[in-house]
């Protein structure tokens, strides 16, 4: 297993951080928030690797179960009830994916970027659009929700448009990464 440095420690917590101000960076609409966490989670993935990446995710969705107030919601233990809660959990698993994808491709060019992170943004919403169905549905009692909705089209364009941003900064930014994890 390889050992964690305080580079990585740092670059974790970085990007827990920047979840929390992804999380509070929102646009109100029914059901799923509009914010832009999965923009950072994309870069999670990009910039610290399958590991690490996920790590930053796990770390903000453990701060928020204990307590924390850092989902756009709050936090503490009943926000697995949350409709929402799902999209946390694929952001974790997201940001795996983009990384493992990443490092596969190996090469950081536009395509190679553009097709891990919107691996990633299939997997945010493969697991997350699931669980809001079944929260709202089973949970909540709203027998007639549609799992894909008008409410929800808007969010995965913001997403992918924010995605496309995400490939094109990270072509010029993850060497630089790269390179510095490298000379330490």
């Amino acid at each position: 297993m390889k050992k964690t440095s305080i580079r990585d420690i740092t670059l974790v917590a970085l990007f827990t951080a920047l979840m929390v101000i992804g999380a509070f960076i929102r646009i109100p609409l029914p059901w799923v928030p509009l914010t832009f966490q999965p923009f950072f989670c994309a870069f999670a993935g990009i910039l610290l690797g399958a590991r690490l990446g996920m790590l930053s995710q796990v770390t903000y969705i453990v701060l928020g179960l204990i307590g924390i107030p850092v989902f756009t919601q709050g936090g503490g233990l009943a926000y697995i009830f949350k409709p929402t809660f799902g999209f946390l959990i694929g952001f974790a698993a997201a940001a795996y994916v983009i990384g493992k994808v990443s490092e596969s491709l190996g090469t950081i060019n536009f395509k190679n970027t553009l097709i891990s992170v919107m691996s990633g943004l299939v997997v945010i919403f493969a697991i997350g659009l699931p669980y809001l169905y079944v929260i709202l549905h089973f949970y909540m009692k709203m027998p007639n929700v549609p799992l894909v909705s008008a409410t929800i089209i808007p969010i995965i364009i913001k997403d992918a448009v924010l995605f496309v941003v995400v490939a094109a900064v990270s072509v010029k930014v993850a060497p630089l990464v790269r390179k510095a994890a490298r000379s330490n």
